[in-house]
């Protein structure tokens, strides 16, 4: 017997299933906040979330496919109780077939500003951090699926055997093994670090497993792909403004920088690939933190017409 909380939850949940629907629904922040207001909010909406793509595999595998009838008007205050969960299964069903006959997916994108950071909760319970100047591309009927096109995301998936948590990301597929897994796509540059469980790197075609604690780095155009190792807790660490590295080019601490607080700075090409071996902390006040990194870094820091550029010291 449900509870009367319960019942306000399934209500909600099916209300949302319903929104996301509609071709204009923007909502999502309203959503990740309900997720994240009751532990329990998250298995509800799973829950019928699933009921939907189990109906979505059936008739992906029908013989044939009828004419679609008019998409179904809903009156939402009539799902005023749970009725034991079937009737408004059916109809979340009736909608996802609806839904499925028009089209195969539902894209919608989330992105931040350089020195800007956002989080979103799915369906599932699973989390994604993106750090500045990142985009993703998620798709509000597959949840278990999301598409980095640009900057930096920490996952932290809710495994599930059955349905394997996909990143998409510059022409390579990553599949969750139980995961928390960092992903950083920039400067024609793929990186990855698994922090826990495991990730498989295109599992079609080199099948790489990464445990935890190990990187991989992939280069536009280029066949070759590096393994490395790393501390976990360095690979999360951005979230906490400290940048570690151990041989990396300063163009890419550049980059880094940039991606994380907002400010316009390069790296001239006669310091760009000289290594660097240290811990940055990151200080939004802009002129205190450039003081700080030229010494740092073993570098002048002056400005340039497109903003700050790291060149070297004058001897």
């Amino acid at each position: 017997m449900t509870t009367p909380h319960s019942d306000t939850a399934h209500e909600a949940a099916l209300d949302w299933l319903i929104r996301q629907r509609e071709a204009d629904f923007a909502d999502w922040e309203a959503f990740a906040d309900w997720l994240a207001s009751d532990p329990g909010h998250a298995g509800i909406y799973q829950e019928m979330a699933a009921a939907d793509v189990d109906i979505a595999d059936l008739l992906s595998i029908a013989p044939a496919a009828p004419q679609p009838s008019p998409a179904p008007v809903i009156n939402r205050r009539r799902f005023g109780t749970w009725a034991g969960g079937a009737l408004a299964a059916s109809l979340i069903a009736g909608l996802s077939g609806y839904a499925l006959l028009q089209g195969v997916s539902d894209p919608y994108s989330i992105q931040t500003a350089a020195g800007e950071r956002r989080a979103v909760t799915l369906a599932d319970g699973s989390r994604i951090e993106l750090n500045g100047a990142t985009r993703i591309t998620l798709d509000r009927r597959n949840g278990r699926v999301a598409t980095l096109d640009r900057g930096e995301a920490l996952f932290t998936v809710m495994h599930d055997e059955r349905r394997p948590f996909l990143v998409h990301v510059a022409g390579a597929e990553l599949r969750d093994i139980g995961t928390v897994f960092n992903v950083i796509r920039d400067a024609g540059n793929l990186s990855v670090a698994v922090a826990e469980g495991a990730v498989l790197y295109n599992p079609d075609a080199e099948a790489l497993t990464l445990d935890a604690g190990r990187t991989l780095t992939v280069r536009d155009g280029e066949a070759v792909v590096t393994l490395g190792t790393a501390d976990p807790a360095v690979m999360t660490s951005w979230r906490q403004d400290r940048l570690v590295y151990d041989g990396a080019p300063i163009g890419l601490v550049a980059s880094d920088i940039a991606r994380n607080l907002g400010v316009s700075i390069s790296a001239a090409p006669d310091v760009a690939g000289r290594p660097f071996r240290g811990v940055i902390t990151l200080d939004r006040e802009t002129d205190r933190f450039l003081a700080r990194l030229g010494p740092l870094l073993d570098v002048s820091v002056r400005r340039g017409d497109q903003g700050w550029v790291l060149t070297a010291r004058a001897q």
